[in-house]
């Protein structure tokens, strides 16, 4: 990659992913009811974050309920008291709430409904499938799950962003999910994609949060999507360390309790912070949701 200075470049995108599908059994700390989610997605806003990523929950039981309608009010809730995009999940299918087999169609129905109300500015668009196994589950000699996203359902997703005109938001568990993805980018027409390579610490797919890693995936990007936006992210993984070489290289940042190791103490503010004064330390500036979406727009 080529290298700029930091002062001279775009400004750093910063997204939040609040809550994640663990539920408070695993990561006590994150926000459940629609109320505590719009009420941090705004509090992470107002801390420099750009890009807020939410999972829906059923407060009766505790699990993520995907279903519009609590996603619209959390979107309409964190947009009526500051400028964002937020963008819900969808199934995390092979997990411990998504154990049926979903076809393309019932697993991004409550995505259509958001997008059909132009509620959406980004989408979950997951190019790949892949085994995710915690390492403390090794240890129990207790087997993980393979988070499946067939083909079928990639190119059913990348359609409904052609045809709504969001954004497919990719999580790069493995090097062949870039590979697809940019492969079926160009298949499908969809809006501009942002790659988000997903590095661990705690789970056995994909990368460390190691300079090496970050090097391959840029390299792999450089010949199969020159130009892409892209981020540094995770599961179970601390991308601060990062950050320096992320903003010299033009890259961006997510961070939240979704994505911390399970237990944490900080809050998501306190992720938001600490990532927005690593960024700062650089010489960087913050984006706004519109600095973003102008970007975006550039890249068509």
């Amino acid at each position: 990659m080529t290298e700029s200075s930091p002062q001279s470049a775009s400004p750093t995108w910063l997204e939040v992913a609040l809550n994640g599908p663990w539920g408070r059994d695993r990561q006590p700390g994150i926000p459940v009811t629609v109320d505590e989610i719009v009420e941090q997605g705004i509090a992470c806003v107002e801390a420099g974050a750009a890009i807020v990523h939410v999972h829906a929950y059923d407060t009766a039981t505790g699990r993520q309920s995907d279903d519009a309608d609590l996603y619209a009010r959390i979107i309409g809730g964190i947009r009526s008291k500051v400028d964002a995009i937020v963008y819900p999940t969808i199934p995390f299918a092979g997990s411990r709430d998504s154990l049926v087999p979903l076809d393309a169609q019932t697993r991004y129905a409550h995505i259509e409904q958001l997008a059909r109300l132009n509620l959406l500015e980004w989408g979950v668009v997951d190019p790949g499938s892949c085994n995710i196994t915690h390492w403390d589950q090794i240890q129990r000699d207790e087997p993980g799950f393979v988070y499946q996203n067939a083909e079928q359902t990639v190119r059913h997703a990348l359609t409904l962003a052609r045809r709504h005109g969001f954004h497919p938001s990719y999580a790069i568990y493995e090097p062949g999910f870039l590979r697809l993805g940019a492969a079926l980018h160009w298949r499908e027409s969809s809006p501009a994609p942002i790659y988000r390579f997903m590095f661990t610490s705690d789970y056995s797919f994909g990368f460390p949060p190691e300079d090496y890693a970050l090097t391959a995936y840029l390299k792999l990007l450089d010949q199969l999507a020159p130009g892409a936006q892209w981020m540094a992210g995770g599961l179970g993984v601390d991308v601060l360390a990062l950050i320096p070489r992320v903003v010299s290289e033009g890259g961006h940042i997510r961070v939240g309790l979704e994505d911390v190791s399970f237990g944490a103490t900080a809050s998501n503010v306190d992720l938001v912070r600490a990532a927005a004064e690593a960024v700062d330390a650089m010489g960087s500036s913050l984006a706004t949701a519109d600095d973003v979406r102008a970007r975006l727009a550039s890249d068509q």
